[in-house]
């Protein structure tokens, strides 16, 4: 009984749950679709809105675009007119060019109907008087210029002397200016190297020790340094004797070190002279560097090694003088001398202190020292014009403006009082080439070198040689010398020509 009650309210209460359920649900979806239908008509209204919106933006777009149109019409319209006027104004002025074009090509052909008539004429004119003259025309004015000639000769070579005398006399004037601004600015030693060099030794026991048992350590001495030992009897002195300064210094050095140290033989000569190699190279380094920083060019642009050979010039000698005290010279006076005529200052600097760098190696390498310098500059990436200067130095006419200051400068170094030195046979061969040179030409009498052969005093004959003639005479005989003759510094040519009457009375 009790189950039954159980039963019958758990199914009394599930019918009940589930017919609530049901009502809260339809309450629930006639709710959802009332504010469904509120949505729907809140989005026709705003639909319409926007409608209307669009509609009246659209008008006023369409308004605007009109306006728009019509001034771009109008625009248009007056540009077309603007065009049409420049049109009618081009085609008129097109064709007064077109009238004016004919008339001068009416004019022209005019003038050249003139000028063969004329021309016509003149060669009947001409005709005309060939014959009557009995000459032709080139005769004529041969024969014009001959009597032109004959009858003015002394006025027109005293034209040319004052010409040419103005012309050399304002060069020559500012070349002056400019060179003894430069070796003014600019001294320098003036002593020459020699191919001996002194040792001064402690005693003259030390000589003996040199010399060695039989010889042995003098003979060392001399086949690994390439010189001559000569111990004579001069005092604590011994002299070391070679064409090679490179040598010469290394075995100076050597042999001041053995006799500091005490140790004189074999081999203790062969450590001594590896040393002083040693020492040598750092010496020719520092040597390379000290001329950089003399002249202001930064050490750091140089390579290493071209520095090394640099320095190598200085145990090089060029007539007596030395070599890197010479470049240096150079690259000091072209400096100079660009900065007088606006070159570039650096440029010849750097190209004088290299220019002769080729010296530093002639004797290892084949070949002139000029080329020489050219491709050690190149192998170390100089530019162009700065290479050329190695070779401009030793051309007669350089093509460009610094290889000839480097060439004015390098001819200043070596032609001044006292930087070089040359032997008397040389000197005395130069003379007679400049004597012998001279007396080549037609009409010299005789001729002396005198002023050390800066000056050729020339004597002719003055029936063969005229005024004009010796001016000519004296041009050709150093234009002759020039292109034959190697000399330092310039070599001044004058022609003496003498007329002597004399008459007696009686």
């Amino acid at each position: 009984m009790t189950i039954s009650i159980l039963i019958i309210g758990l199914f009394i209460g599930g019918a009940s749950g589930y017919f609530g359920r049901k009502y809260a649900t339809k309450d629930k979806i006639a709710s959802a679709e009332k504010h469904a239908d509120e949505l729907l008509q809140s989005a026709k209204q705003e639909k319409s809105e926007l409608i209307l919106a669009a509609k009246e933006e659209a008008l006023k777009l369409k308004e605007a675009a009109k306006e728009v149109e019509s001034e771009t019409r109008n625009e248009l319209k007056e540009m077309e007119r603007t065009l049409r006027s420049r049109e009618e104004r081009f085609a008129a002025q097109l064709l007064e060019l077109q009238k004016k074009q004919d008339t001068i090509d009416k004019t022209a052909r005019e003038a050249e109907a003139l000028r063969l008539t004329l021309k016509e004429e003149r060669d009947e004119i001409r005709i005309t008087l060939e014959m009557v003259a009995g000459l032709s025309t080139e005769e004529a004015l041969k024969s014009l210029e001959d009597t032109v000639e004959q009858e003015y000769q002394e006025a027109l070579l005293s034209r040319v002397k004052k010409l040419e005398r103005q012309n050399e006399e304002a060069v020559e004037a500012e070349a002056r200016k400019i060179l003894a601004l430069a070796m003014q600015r600019f001294a320098s030693s003036q002593s020459v190297d020699h191919s001996t060099t002194m040792v001064e030794l402690p005693s003259d026991d030390m000589k003996g020790r040199i010399i060695g048992k039989e010889g042995r350590n003098i003979k060392a001495l001399e086949r690994l340094t390439g010189c001559e030992l000569i111990v004579d009897d001069t005092p604590g002195m011994i002299m070391v004797s070679g064409f090679s300064p490179v040598r010469r210094q290394v075995a100076r050095l050597a042999i001041e070190d053995l006799v500091k140290d005490g140790r004189i033989q074999p081999a203790r000569i062969e450590a001594a002279i590896e040393k002083a190699k040693k020492d040598l190279a750092k010496d020719m380094r520092k040597a390379g560097e000290e001329a950089l920083m003399e002249l202001g060019i930064p050490v750091s642009s140089i390579d290493p090694k071209l520095i090394s050979i640099l320095g190598r010039l200085k145990f090089r000698t060029s007539y007596g003088q030395n070599v890197l005290q010479h470049s240096i010279e150079v690259a000091r006076i072209s400096g100079m001398i660009a900065a007088e005529i606006g070159a570039d200052v650096f440029n010849c600097k750097k190209g004088g202190l290299f220019h002769d760098i080729g010296k530093a190696v002639d004797h290892d390498m084949q070949g002139a020292h000029p080329e020489i310098g050219y491709n050690i500059m190149k192998k170390f990436g100089f530019p162009e014009e700065l290479c050329y200067q190695s070779i401009a130095h030793h051309e007669d006419k350089p093509r460009t403006l610094e290889g000839t200051i480097v060439k004015a400068a390098d001819a200043i170094s070596g032609a001044r009082p006292g930087a070089r030195r040359n032997s008397i046979e040389e000197y005395i061969q130069r003379l007679e080439n400049l004597e012998k040179t001279a007396n080549e030409f037609e009409g010299v009498e005789k001729a002396y070198a005198i002023q050390a052969g800066r000056e050729v005093r020339v004597f002719v004959h003055p029936q063969k040689v005229d005024d004009y003639g010796a001016h000519k005479l004296a041009n050709m005989i150093a234009k002759k010398i020039e292109n034959d003759l190697t000399y330092p510094g310039e070599v001044k040519v004058t022609i003496i020509r003498e007329t002597r009457i004399s008459e007696f009375a009686r």
